[in-house]
């Protein structure tokens, strides 16, 4: 294929591809309007406090709750509402919110942890270069370098809420426990660790009732996981997916009469066909004048060797044609798809960037055997894959 349906290269993004709301609809506003409910405000450089109305939303409420559902995806969602009768009975306080850009956990993760854009959190991908050496970081498998507290250095809700006297807890999986990315993106949160749903359900029901005015975050990543290695087209997923509503039937019936729930997800996921995958190990023209390849296999960067940018940006856009949009780093900067980006986080993104549309999947066989052997995948941002529910319950005095 070579072109793109009603686009000339460099002019702009495709229609089918959406534009993160920041700022008024999107993840990074969960937690400032969270604040905002408990009497703390959020520096945001400039963002409303509050653009999803949540200071309205939760009235009354001095302990609130916030769940993260990996991979939770809005249209997913909807399409087994049969599977969730407890997220289906839910009240949706804004509507579908948008997931950042990539939307991909690590980067969703720190962009509700900071109430931020990617571009002023600077956890710009899956997968990024470390600028100045000849590496990359995955955010996943990070521990001490680069320092979280410098690599991330924007301070996050929780450390704000903290310092006005609110008691923050994050509950999330026993294995992130000191981390790089649970430092980076939950610090000023108390993180206990959990050993599985059961034990979340029942740490984020004991931190609601310690304290009188209390924010605690719970995070899921189980249903990710399953459509990632079975598809979100799978008994597996659909069977997940009841468990992950009986894990959260479980924290709406320990709520105290004083506190609120919300639901939200980092991003949605779709199965990738064989037919529609590119192995980028089988494509020569792609790896010449390539230094580093970051990203993952539908929210690619591309590093080039000094001189060699608009050459490799040249051959990504021949070859992958109307399967993704490719652009510049310069370009991808301007359309606003990162917010704004802080000038010294900027070389994090590659020199080229391609996101994939419909269900391309940009793989690497030799490279990264392991995410090529999937089924589901997320990153880009497409309407499924942005498309993120915001669900609310409230206690007993506040229904």
């Amino acid at each position: 294929m070579s072109g793109r349906a009603g686009e000339q290269p460099g002019v702009g993004m495709p229609a089918d591809l959406q534009q993160p709301a920041y700022g008024s609809a999107s993840l990074a506003d969960v937690l400032p309007g969270v604040g905002a409910a408990l009497g703390v405000r959020v520096e945001r450089d400039g963002l409303p406090p509050d653009p999803l109305g949540l200071t309205a939303a939760l009235s009354g409420a001095r302990r609130i709750a916030v769940l993260l559902v990996d991979g939770l995806g809005a249209d997913l969602t909807r399409a087994h509402a049969d599977l969730a009768p407890t997220l289906a009975a839910m009240s949706g306080p804004a509507g579908d919110l948008s997931a950042p850009c990539p939307s991909t956990t690590p980067v969703s993760l720190a962009t509700l942890g900071t109430g931020m854009p990617p571009g002023a959190h600077g956890i710009l991908g899956f997968v990024t270069a470390v600028p100045g050496e000849e590496r990359t970081l995955n955010h996943v498998q990070w521990g001490d370098d680069p320092d979280p507290a410098d690599w991330q250095a924007r301070p996050t809700v929780f450390e704000q809420a903290a310092a006005d006297g609110v008691e923050v807890t994050a509950v999330g999986p026993y294995l992130y426990k000191g981390s790089g990315l649970t430092r980076a993106v939950y610090r000023g949160a108390h993180y206990p660790g959990s050993v599985g749903p059961g034990d979340l359900s029942a740490q984020m029901g004991h931190a609601l009732t310690a304290a009188p005015r209390a924010l605690v975050y719970g995070y899921l990543a189980e249903l990710d996981l399953t459509g990632h290695v079975r598809g979100v087209d799978s008994d597996a997923w659909r069977a997940q997916l009841a468990l992950i509503d009986r894990i959260v039937e479980q924290v709406v019936d320990t709520l105290p009469a004083d506190a609120a729930l919300l639901i939200t997800a980092d991003h949605g996921m779709l199965d990738i066909p064989a037919s529609t995958r590119v192995d980028l190990d089988s494509e020569p023209a792609l790896d010449e004048g390539v230094r580093l390849l970051a990203g993952e296999p539908r929210a690619r960067y591309v590093h080039a060797v000094d001189g060699a940018a608009d050459d490799v940006l040249a051959a990504w856009r021949t070859v992958l044609g109307d399967r993704a949009w490719v652009t510049s780093r310069d370009e991808a900067i301007a359309s606003g798809v990162f917010g704004r980006v802080d000038d010294a986080l900027a070389a994090r993104i590659g020199d080229v960037v391609a996101l994939a549309r419909g269900t391309w999947a940009f793989t690497a066989t030799e490279r990264e055997p392991g995410p090529s052997r999937l089924i589901g995948y997320h990153g880009s941002i497409t309407a499924t894959e942005t498309a993120i529910p915001l669900l609310l319950a409230r206690g007993a005095a506040l229904s």
